[in-house]
């Protein structure tokens, strides 16, 4: 068995093609960022479908967990514990808003694209927060229309 799935990746690779490779990328949970206090850093993030977010709590008391309302249609909602590290593969793709839960009122929310995907389609839910629309509104306006990966 491990013979035959070694001579199919030869035979990909000697044709040009090779198996996509799904990346993972690290979020710090920060108390004071770049960008002010209670952030993600990245705070916006682009992926391929199938990668990996690895939301390191940097700092005490954080957590990450994705804003219902912000969930792409088939993708499945998560919550990490506080003070631990959380790691979630991204498959289904769209736009995903997540948050630290004992700081969403605080703003302390990102913006994970999984596929295309412009910021300027993105429409903000109406139950934000009022820190939370802001925080996101200043990402999609630092973000631009091509995003950032990693």
């Amino acid at each position: 068995m491990m013979l035959r799935r070694s001579a199919l990746i030869a035979c990909l690779c000697l044709l040009g093609v090779v198996p996509a490779q799904a990346e993972t990328f690290d979020v710090k949970m920060l108390t004071r960022g770049v960008h002010g206090a209670m952030v993600f850093e990245p705070e916006d993030i682009t992926l391929a479908p199938g990668d990996t977010l690895r939301f390191l709590p940097s700092d005490r008391s954080h957590n990450a967990a994705s804003i219902p309302s912000m969930l792409p249609a088939g993708a499945v909602a998560f919550k990490g514990k506080i003070d631990q590290e959380t790691s979630v593969t991204f498959d289904v793709p769209g736009v995903y808003g997540i948050k630290c839960s004992p700081h969403f009122a605080m703003g302390m929310v990102m913006l994970v694209r999984v596929g295309a995907g412009s910021p300027a389609e993105i429409t903000l839910p109406a139950d934000l927060p009022e820190r939370a629309r802001t925080r996101f509104e200043q990402i999609i306006e630092r973000s631009g229309a091509a995003g950032s990966k990693g």
